[in-house]
């Protein structure tokens, strides 16, 4: 049986209905058990400013422990022209600091996008697998996650309605599993 872990899941974006809130709930409804999804705030963050690295705010420690505290994290994210979302830049970036402590080193992740256009999000997940890259985050290669059409996906209530996105899901969840397993053995 596999050990019980935690992953952080990083939104970017803040809308209440976010296609991306939905979709990360419907990957944590499907991922495998011993998985527990803790759905981390970056809406409340002040803006990364090098000046507030020797004081930081009490926002900024709470969602760096956050990550601390995760075995893994799984960023869920829509495509803001062409790009990733300012507010998901911004949580990585306070995560990053100060230089030499970043949260993010090592920690094993996957990303996701989605957009309710047929590219799925293609520019931000790109854009956010580059800073992950140099910030030493493994990530999860295969599948690539873009997820296109996701305004049809959910119900008025937000559940997952599409069985073949469903399944792919689920698949992704197990693959995401087993990447943290071999990356934490």
């Amino acid at each position: 049986m596999a050990q019980s872990r935690t992953v952080a899941v990083v939104v970017g974006s803040l809308r209440k209905e976010s296609f991306s809130r939905k979709l990360a709930k419907a990957i944590a409804a499907v991922a495998p058990p011993h998985l527990t999804f803790d759905f981390v705030d970056i809406g409340q963050l002040q803006h990364f400013n090098q000046d507030l690295e020797a004081t930081p705010t009490a926002e900024w420690t709470a969602f760096r422990e956050s990550i601390k505290a995760a075995d893994a994290v799984l960023f869920v994210t829509p495509e803001y022209n062409r790009g990733l979302p300012g507010v998901l830049k911004n949580a990585i970036d306070v995560g990053s600091r100060p230089y030499g402590a970043s949260v993010w080193n090592g920690k094993p992740a996957a990303v996701v996008s989605n957009s309710p256009g047929a590219i799925g999000g293609f520019g931000a997940y790109h854009q956010l697998r580059q800073s992950l890259v140099f910030l030493n985050v493994p990530t999860v290669n295969q599948p690539e996650t873009y997820v296109g059409g996701v305004a049809e996906l959910f119900d008025a209530n937000g559940e997952l309605i599409n069985e073949s996105t469903a399944e792919f899901l689920t698949g992704f969840g197990q693959t995401f599993a087993d990447a943290i397993e071999r990356h934490l053995s």
